[in-house]
């Protein structure tokens, strides 16, 4: 099933207007997630609102939202009031200039979204937005508004749709000098340059992100399957270390050797499928669903098929 549009409304482009849908690109629902319980007891934790000085309990209908002025003063902001001061980008995404893509510093980058017609109107004011965008070579920057902020939107073509990259205001871009400042000015070799450029060489290819791999995601995923099998865990032994690097050109030099010792890992032929994470990797509880008589006659009746991960229950939404 197709995820929810995040945002509804007009993509316009000085007179040309059409309805679109706002997608997440990406999401982090197949990542494995906890929640809080108790230890003694094995009960979720419970997150309960109350006031800071009476510990009373609050009700939403009575929490607004204030803006802290002193210790204990606050200037109370009512919805009302909110909605009052929103932008016309709140229903409208307003094309205001196109740049070169080269030109936006990738600090500014916060998140990709899907642009998408929204209903069976407006194909066709959608496709000369998108073939004018493409055939600039360009990015159109605007303006919309998500969860009551205004946000700056980067727009360039993808297939048949548009995708939007949400982009940082300058305040929030930290600059650099302070953080660079104490790095030493050094002298480096040109030997040395030469034998990293070739361990470069040695891995050197092509953006494959099909091939990258959650390791972390892999452990938790064995060892809560582990658990649930009432596997008894080993505390890991701490690592070996090989100590301080005392001479860079002999460590540049042992790269170097490993590397090319190293035969190229085989690619996998045509795609590789993707791993669909812990939805259908963790195993199913023992004893779960249909009794071990039920399923034993299930599968006399049945043909045999290859095994394959069950689907785990429905994930639990994370804590706080």
């Amino acid at each position: 099933m197709a995820p929810r549009a995040n945002w509804k409304g007009f993509l316009r482009l000085s007179l040309v207007t059409c309805p679109v849908a706002l997608y997440p690109a990406t999401s982090d629902t197949e990542k494995v997630s906890f929640n809080q319980i108790n230890k003694k007891t094995g009960h979720r934790i419970k997150y309960s609102k109350v006031d800071a000085e009476t510990g009373e309990e609050v009700a939403n209908e009575d929490i607004v939202k204030g803006y802290k002025v002193d210790t204990d003063t606050y200037i109370e902001v009512t919805k009302e009031e909110l909605d009052d001061i929103a932008l016309e980008s709140t229903h409208t995404i307003e094309i205001d200039e196109f740049v070169p893509k080269a030109e936006i510093d990738s600090r500014y980058l916060i998140r990709p979204y899907y642009l998408v017609p929204d209903g069976k109107v407006g194909h066709d004011a959608f496709a000369v937005i998108r073939e004018t965008v493409r055939a600039m070579n360009k990015v159109a920057i605007g303006r919309v508004v998500l969860t009551n902020r205004e946000h700056i939107i980067a727009l360039e073509p993808l297939g048949k749709g548009l995708m939007g990259t949400l982009l940082r205001y300058p305040y929030e871009v930290r600059g650099e000098a302070e953080y660079f400042d104490d790095v030493q000015d050094v002298k480096i070799t040109k030997d040395m340059l030469d034998l990293a450029r070739h361990i470069v060489e040695q891995k050197s290819g092509e953006f494959d992100p099909e091939q990258f791999e959650d390791h972390y995601e892999t452990a938790l995923i064995d060892l809560i399957n582990q658990k649930r099998a009432g596997v008894k865990i080993a505390p890991k032994a701490a690592p070996k270390t090989s100590g301080n690097v005392i001479n860079l050109m002999d460590a540049l030099k042992k790269s170097l050797a490993s590397e090319r010792q190293s035969p190229p890992a085989a690619k996998p032929k045509g795609k590789k499928k993707r791993v669909e994470g812990q939805r259908e990797m963790l195993l199913p509880i023992a004893g779960s669903g249909t009794s071990a008589s039920k399923r034993a006659a299930k599968e006399k009746e049945e043909p045999k098929k290859a095994a394959k991960p069950a689907r785990s229950p429905a994930r639990a939404k994370k804590a706080g």
